[in-house]
């Protein structure tokens, strides 16, 4: 175990680190730098470190349990996030709720994790009546109260938990666009491994980790908890905008962010975007949903510092990183396995193969980073999981992807969004990649439908380039000389936008629905 007086700090090699012991150690070693900041408040390391304890001890003192979840739901801000981890290092289990879902979903969530707490902005109509817990209201100001008095302005140092590895650490719900929202329960030895990638990331205490997504998602908390463990500075951004990122990035001489590939997609399209001073960057990180190669090859050209691509699931399991400076040549990859990770592919009966490139399979993935279940889901758990002829479990994905020659991982679609028209399989992310080769052609996302001749049949909503003007059957034709005679589309619509989640991922199900309602 590590303790801060026995190793250098951070300690990047340890098994396994408490959340306390790499948090408060800076407010000694950097008691006056800033650690956290939003658009409005800026706290030091001894704030920071004053704070969640006294919010930690205020959680004891109301009762929290070892284990216990502690619900949080609002805008990124330095109160939320002091909330979360307050609430971590009393021991309990933070759940970030997602702010876009309706007022039933956060009902249905809570009803799930069984919440007695949370914490929420106090602007925020999410049903509040009849939720049978205790409310701690946070004002646009970052100031809390519960009851309509002030909460946990106290100064106090909390008991120390007594957390192991295998304890839960959060329960991140997930995005939705599946089907019901589930708990994944990630333990605090997955968080401590998402942590350490602070050294992989070049993060240091002169780093200043821009985040513009939202703190309810994975996505934000593998760039957050790592800046913050190197004793560096993270500014919150409540709600992304292309000039108000842009001009934080240049103020603040950000060194790091997280930004989804359709964030990254709408900063470059900027036509100012190379008026900004972005020379700080040290690093940038991206991951949630399908990046293109040119985006990442018009990054690596424009915009200053490395850029890693994160490949993974909340869930845990397999993680591959893609370092796009290095392998220029491999853009349209998601990169290798990161160290430590086992993959494996299975075929459609769910048995594993030996990798040959280009043979496509369902991605499964092994690690020391694996959730521990669905909170209160056996049954869905049980489906997450493979296990090998050693007993080994591994994640399933759901994702379909091969290897090329050096061992680099290429996505091939979702395997239920896979089309399998006339007994031929078909993947939409194939003619995705092709359209978007058209001068014309900004976006698109392929669907399968219902078809009686086929069973199923692909179909392209396609979002045009400003300005540009197009007929859907010279797209068609255009798409039909360039793929096989099966991947042929059966109709295509125009959309103004692609309707996308609350992390940039295309939601199809929306998709088809739209198609069925036509």
């Amino acid at each position: 175990m590590h303790t801060p007086a026995e190793t250098p700090f951070p300690d990047w090699s340890a098994d396994f680190c408490r959340v306390p012991d790499w948090l408060t150690p800076w407010a000694r070693l950097r008691p006056d730098a800033i650690a956290l900041s939003d658009d409005q408040q800026t706290l030091t390391w001894r704030s920071l470190v004053d704070r969640v304890q006294g919010m930690a001890a205020a959680l004891q003192a109301q009762g929290l349990r070892p284990h216990e979840p502690v619900a949080m739901l609002g805008r990124s801000n330095v109160a939320q996030l002091l909330a979360y981890l307050a609430v971590v290092v009393a021991g309990g289990v933070a759940v970030p709720l997602p702010q876009l879902a309706t007022p039933a979903q956060w009902a249905s969530m809570l009803a799930n994790c069984g919440a007695r707490w949370l914490f929420a902005d106090g602007d925020l109509d999410f049903g509040r009546h009849g939720l049978g817990l205790s409310l701690i209201e946070i004002s646009t100001e970052g100031h809390y109260r519960s009851e309509g008095r002030p909460w946990g302005d106290q100064p106090g140092v909390p008991t120390p938990a007594n957390v192991t590895p295998g304890d839960p650490f959060n329960i991140i719900y997930s995005s939705g666009t599946t089907g019901e929202p589930k708990g994944i329960v990630q333990p605090h030895l997955m968080r401590w491994m998402h942590v350490r990638r602070a050294e992989r990331y070049q993060m240091t205490t002169d780093s200043v980790t821009l985040i513009a997504t939202p703190l309810y998602s994975n996505t934000t908390l593998v760039a957050v908890l790592p800046g913050l463990a190197a004793g560096g500075r993270v500014h919150l951004v409540p709600k992304f905008s292309v000039a108000g990122y842009l001009e934080l990035a240049s103020s603040l001489r950000a060194t790091h962010t997280m930004l989804v590939p359709v964030q990254y997609q709408r900063l470059m399209a900027d036509s100012s975007f190379d008026d900004y001073d972005l020379s700080a960057f040290v690093m940038k990180l991206s991951t949630s949903a399908p990046f293109r190669a040119d985006l990442k090859a018009d990054i690596v050209r424009r915009w200053p510092g490395g850029m890693l691509e994160i490949y993974g699931m909340t869930e845990g399991g397999g993680t591959f990183l893609l370092d796009c400076q290095a392998h220029p040549d491999k853009l349209h990859t998601v990169g290798q396995p990161t160290p430590g990770h086992r993959i494996r592919l299975l075929d459609e009966a769910g048995q594993a193969f030996a990798p040959e490139p280009g043979r496509v399979g369902e991605v499964v993935g092994h690690s020391f980073s694996m959730m521990t279940a669905y909170f209160g889901d056996p049954a869905r758990t049980a489906e997450a999981q493979w296990f090998d002829e050693e007993g080994r479990r591994y994640i399933r994905t759901g994702d379909l992807g091969c290897f090329d020659e050096d061992g680099f991982l290429m996505l091939r679609g979702r395997r239920k969004d896979m089309i399998i028209s006339g007994g031929f399989n078909i993947y939409p992310s194939d003619l995705e990649v092709v359209m978007r080769g058209h001068p014309s052609v900004g976006e698109c996302g392929v669907v399968g439908v219902p078809s009686e001749q086929w069973g199923e049949t692909p179909v392209a909503y396609v979002v045009l380039r400003p300005g540009a003007q197009a007929e859907p059957k010279a797209l068609m034709d255009w798409l039909a000389e360039r793929v096989g005679r099966t991947q042929r589309l059966s109709d295509l619509v125009f959309i103004d936008e692609l309707p996308r989640n609350a992390i940039g991922k295309v939601d199809k199900i929306r998709l088809r629905a739209l198609y069925a309602q036509a």
